[in-house]
């Protein structure tokens, strides 16, 4: 993968016609014995530089520790607290509106990052234009365009999904074992009051042996088609997917 900083320059940005900016939120919390504690920050990146290459958006440096309490009893995750969150994203969506950035996409490659919901709804509310992208659909599409053999909840972290995203995109930052890590965990109703280690003693929730780099690259594509009906919510008019050539 190449680096997650963005290199455009200032007078690059103003070329830029769609007054759209996207920032990448991941996470540094534990993914299990063979992913990287960056994992869910990797996974942001390569959405967010392909969504914004495609469609000619700003790209923002990654918000690279969030909200990951739930994952505290492993060792080397480190978290912010949810204020601090939405008040590092606020300032950074206030930031932008006085260079003339009226709109902003949050990549979100963390599932506990709960606040984001509220952050873009109040956004919305109040005047300023903001999506959150990949919501719950848009992954479930990525999962069923990709032909993954799980679902969300079975397969909740450092499964399927994500290993096939580092395959396809940065699969020198996975250690070789990953494939005998797999761990189901379905019943986890206390997740909130407990966290991961109550459910899982590896860190794992989910199913890497499954992934694939195939599965990672048709899983990105998929997500870059869903997030034209993101724009178009932002207001962006997208031009029409050309038909398949027979």
């Amino acid at each position: 993968m190449e680096n997650l900083l963005p290199a455009a320059t200032s007078v690059e940005v103003g070329s830029q016609s769609s007054g759209i900016a996207v920032l990448p939120v991941g996470s540094f919390e534990q993914h299990g014995e063979f992913h990287p504690l960056t994992t869910d920050t990797v996974i942001a990146c390569a959405i967010a530089q392909r969504i914004a290459q495609e469609f000619d958006l700003f790209l923002l440096p990654p918000i690279t520790v969030s909200c990951s309490q739930e994952h505290s009893a492993f060792p080397g995750s480190v978290s912010i607290r949810s204020t601090t969150l939405a008040n590092i994203v606020t300032d950074i969506a206030e930031s932008l509106q006085h260079s003339g950035i009226d709109r902003l996409v949050v990549v979100n490659g963390h599932g506990g990052n709960y606040v984001l919901q509220n952050v873009v709804q109040e956004a919305n509310a109040h005047g300023y234009r903001m999506a959150l992208f990949p919501v719950k659909d848009d992954w479930n599409a990525a999962r069923r365009d990709s032909q993954m053999e799980t679902n969300g909840h079975e397969d909740m972290h450092a499964g399927e999904l994500e290993t096939s995203i580092l395959l396809f995109t940065a699969p020198e930052l996975l250690r070789s074992g990953y494939k005998n890590a797999d761990y189901r965990a379905d019943e986890r109703t206390h997740l909130l009051t407990k966290g991961m280690h109550a459910y899982t003693p590896s860190g794992v929730i989910g199913f890497p042996s499954l992934g694939t780099a195939e599965k990672g690259s048709k899983a990105l594509d998929s997500l870059v088609e869903s997030f034209k009906g993101h724009l178009h919510a932002l207001g962006q008019e997208v031009s029409p997917t050309p038909p398949p050539i027979p």
